[in-house]
């Protein structure tokens, strides 16, 4: 059995002004791609053979140049043409929310070049994130296509495993069956739809009950990317059947799905608490326990945006006389991280934090003393291993505030990454990270949560996004 493995992962806002290019995609080839796939045991069977050929990692960044797509899309293509003869089936991680120049989506455009190469019925087999969007076209060109379940995604390795699982399985026992897509008016963005709450939590076990039918094989739900304004935008899911004489059977679950997360579109809401800027920064002043995380929403790289807002950072520097002890991890300034990493530790530097490229980015006059030099770790939730580029640690003289400096928008997100900027968490009262929703092991930690309504590239109000292309009416933009 001969196995084609790939991995392309982009979370493309383009309300920022970087476009994602070759130097911001992590790239690997061959057996060292396996290593970023979290593929488990499960193709350790001495009869599989697996046909690596690339992990194209871009992470969350802007809009893709469409040279850089095509090196990757080319890449893959390639390797299927080559293996033409012998190929038995196709696995692919895909995100779902990518956009390139002049496409459109990517993960749509790779799956169907595939098909349009090894023709109507070869296995292909998709794991993708619930924030991506759906077409009928899309879902029709795939096999099995499944979506995590959790958010923050902490079963991407499960469902990555039982997406290849049930790949081996199509494979061994060739099935004609075809995903079956209802799309939903219906437009959320990710920090209301957490599944530790409702309604999310309540669609997960419905979700787990259809599937205890042995007439369906696979149930998903798609919360959709509302970062790029495209036609397919929404809601979706997925219903696979089993077997080819259950399609009419899977038809009508999918209908049932549908209604069900239809129904509880009211239900949807922001989750933990949040709060206005100004009210944020209050509350974390008074409260009298540590560490207090602030999420800086609107600045929220794990969705694309550029990590460089330097608004709440402003908020702290006006607060007078600021007793508490605060870490921003991180702030996203190539040119004052260029200067930093120029100077001494210990050294006392004057810059300009910030970028400039608005008013959210507005530069800081600060004095700083430089603290720590480090490189910063991958998310181990999202398979992420390695150097992820470098970062300072810097110390705002005369004040209480201490910055985390890089010149990229990758997300701390985990413990370690805090750690690896040279500091202690427990040492600071107030922690700012640019995320939407808290990740688990900051939630666990924090004695309190606050996700900041700021302004930025994620502004987490839909009905202020200028949407063109999306389909109308659309909850809860249009009242319906």
């Amino acid at each position: 059995m001969n196995i084609l493995v790939a991995k392309f992962q982009l979370e493309a806002n383009e309300h920022v002004p970087m476009k994602c290019d070759m130097e911001d995609v992590a790239l690997s080839f061959g057996e060292e791609s396996l290593k970023h796939m979290q593929l488990g045991d499960v193709f350790e069977d001495p009869d599989i053979h697996v046909i690596p050929t690339l992990c194209a990692d871009a992470a969350c960044s802007g809009v893709m140049k469409k040279e850089c797509f095509d090196y990757i899309e080319s890449y893959i293509l390639r390797a299927i043409k080559e293996n033409i003869q012998s190929i038995d089936g196709i696995y692919l991680h895909l995100h779902g929310a990518s956009y390139v120049e002049e496409i459109g989506s990517g993960d749509h455009h790779i799956v169907k070049s595939i098909r349009e190469i090894v023709g109507p019925y070869l296995p292909i087999a998709i794991s993708c994130d619930p924030h991506g969007n759906l077409t009928k076209e899309y879902i029709e060109n795939a096999t099995y296509i499944r979506s995590y379940r959790q958010a923050p995604h902490t079963d991407i390795a499960e469902t990555v495993q039982k997406t290849c699982q049930t790949l081996i399985d199509l494979i061994h026992h060739r099935k004609n069956i075809k995903p079956i897509y209802r799309k939903l008016p219906l437009i959320l963005g990710g920090e209301q739809s957490v599944s530790t709450d409702e309604p999310v939590r309540s669609i997960n076990q419905y979700l787990d009950e259809l599937e205890k039918d042995e007439r369906i094989l696979s149930a998903s739900w798609h919360v959709g990317y509302l970062r790029h304004d495209c036609p397919e935008a929404g809601c979706g899911i997925i219903v696979i059947p089993n077997d080819e004489k259950d399609k009419d059977y899977a038809s009508e679950v999918a209908d049932r799905l549908a209604r069900y997360v239809w129904d509880k579109r009211h239900e949807f809401h922001y989750t933990g608490l949040t709060l206005d800027p100004e009210e944020t920064v209050k509350r974390a002043l008074q409260f009298e326990d540590k560490p207090v995380f602030i999420t800086d929403s609107g600045d929220n790289v794990t969705s694309g945006a550029m990590g460089a807002n330097t608004f709440i950072l402003h908020q702290f520097l006006e607060q007078p006389n600021l007793e508490k002890k605060v870490l921003f991890a991180s702030i996203n300034d190539p040119k004052s991280k260029q200067i930093l990493e120029n100077a001494n530790i210990g050294d006392e530097v004057d810059i300009k934090l910030g970028m400039g490229i608005d008013a959210l980015t507005t530069p800081c006059d600060v004095e700083v003393e430089v603290k720590y030099k480090g490189r910063q770790e991958g998310t181990y939730m999202y398979g992420e291993e390695g150097d992820y580029g470098g970062l300072v640690t810097i110390h705002i003289k005369d004040t209480n505030i201490d910055v985390v400096v890089t010149d990229n928008n990758h997300s701390f997100v985990e413990k370690h990454q805090i750690d690896a900027c040279g500091v202690d968490w427990d040492d600071y009262d107030i922690i700012v990270v640019k995320q939407g929703y808290i990740h688990p092991e900051l939630k666990e930690k924090g004695k309190l949560n606050i996700m900041s309504l700021t302004n930025g590239a994620t502004p987490q109000d839909t009905r202020l996004i200028p949407f063109k292309r999306i389909m109308r009416p659309m909850y809860p933009i249009d009242e319906i």
